[in-house]
């Protein structure tokens, strides 16, 4: 397996169980997809890093393409595009919003074996992402205190993305992502999901329980009704795929290695 930052608890296995699993050698998964990585808003392509550097270590080809934020619909085409240029089985793996993003893009497309929601967002038909942030989320103060905004293109503002976003980053670092932050258009927020993706294809779930932003108690409810196999990570963030990246890599592991 890939190494784990720190022990998982999952609803399928105890954490002594997985104090065991990091133990061993690596595991060889007996199907290689091609794995798909969809950022969310206010990141890029880039926040992706550490788990792109995991998985080509472990021999599995990975790409991390840009999400253009400007709406769900447009969004998930885009992304539908690309998945049309690779040939075999896919896993697709979308954080925060993009896990609105995958849940549109892979529908109905035979090729994607598996999903992997990062913290993410998982709609049914007629959701919006906005409205699956859940109760006591960051997002649920007023909106002059969360965005600058520029015409329908919203940024975190910096104390926000520091305090809430990003809260177990060195500030060091949070103020640097926030600097380099991608804008997101409101309709990526307020656009209706279509027929959701994780009906048909199986599907995996990491949830931080410190996130701030999509509320664990949302994560988990629609982890539920995707009957998605659960991992929850005691404490991160909305950003741990950049704090505990091992972590959310082992997680994406679990779905490659359940393909035959």
């Amino acid at each position: 397996m890939l190494a784990i930052a720190m022990i998982l608890t999952t609803t399928a296995t105890t954490t002594a169980a997985v104090a065991a699993e990091a133990a061993r050698p690596q595991q060889v998964c007996p199907v290689k997809p091609t794995v798909v990585l969809i950022h969310g808003a206010w990141a890029g392509a880039s926040s992706w890093s550490a788990q792109v550097t995991d998985l080509q270590r472990a021999g599995y080809p990975v790409r991390a393409i840009g999400n253009p934020l400007r709406g769900l619909t447009s969004d998930a085409q885009t992304v539908r595009d690309f998945l049309d240029t690779i040939e075999g089985p896919i896993v697709l793996v979308g954080h925060s919003y993009g896990g609105s993003v995958i849940t549109n893009a892979a529908t109905g497309d035979e090729d994607v074996k598996a999903l992997v929601y990062i913290d993410a967002a998982a709609p049914d038909t007629g959701e919006t992402t906005a409205e699956l942030s859940g109760t006591g989320s960051a997002l649920g103060a007023n909106r002059a205190t969360l965005y600058d905004q520029v015409g329908t293109d919203l940024y975190l503002k910096q104390d926000v993305f520091q305090n809430s976003f990003g809260q177990d980053l060195p500030k060091t670092q949070s103020a640097l992502l926030w600097a380099e932050q991608r804008a997101a258009a409101m309709a990526a927020f307020t656009t209706p999901s279509e027929e959701p993706a994780w009906k048909t294809i199986p599907s995996w779930y990491f949830i931080a329980t410190g996130d701030k932003i999509i509320v664990p108690d949302s994560q988990r409810a629609m982890a539920k009704r995707a009957k998605s196999k659960v991992t929850e990570f005691k404490g991160g963030s909305h950003l741990a795929l950049v704090s505990h990246p091992e972590a959310v890599s082992h997680v994406i592991e679990a779905a490659i290695c359940s393909l035959r």
